[in-house]
């Protein structure tokens, strides 16, 4: 039998990006605080490490991520092989405040608020290295 997915699991993305960090609970404080992120899930694990958490964006942005040990996939962050292998790019209502906010709080911003064909975005990275997007660009749904 095929399950229907409610209009509450349609209205959520069905792709969600994990993100490994070293310092996984000082990263959560600072992507809530520059980036605006809200806590929805902190799940702690041994000797201060983060086993997963999901922190929120809006009503329909989510991004998990967690601790990184050694022998997790052989992870490493971007700092660390000096390299960008991907990001992360998440809608916002409003760029230019999402912007302003994550200049103040001193993020660093490696594209500046600009628009283009994709509608007005900005680049930064976090203090681990990790790429995030941020813009008024929303792909269109799939057909269903």
């Amino acid at each position: 039998m095929v399950r229907i997915p409610t209009v509450e699991e349609r209205a959520m993305p069905g792709i969600y990006p994990i993100i490994g960090y070293r310092d996984a609970p000082a990263m959560i404080d600072w992507l809530c605080r520059v980036f605006g992120f809200e806590r929805h899930a902190v799940i702690d694990g041994d000797g201060g490490l983060i086993t997963h958490a999901e922190l929120t964006l809006g009503a329909d942005a989510v991004v998990m991520l967690g601790s990184i040990q050694n022998d997790t996939f052989g992870l490493r962050v971007p700092r660390e092989i000096q390299a960008l292998t991907g990001g992360v790019y998440v809608a916002v209502e409003d760029p230019t405040a999402h912007y302003e906010r994550a200049r103040a709080e001193g993020a660093e911003i490696v594209q500046e608020l600009t628009g283009n064909g994709f509608g007005l975005r900005y680049t930064a990275l976090d203090p681990e290295g990790q790429l995030w997007g941020f813009g008024d660009y929303r792909p269109a749904p799939p057909s269903a």
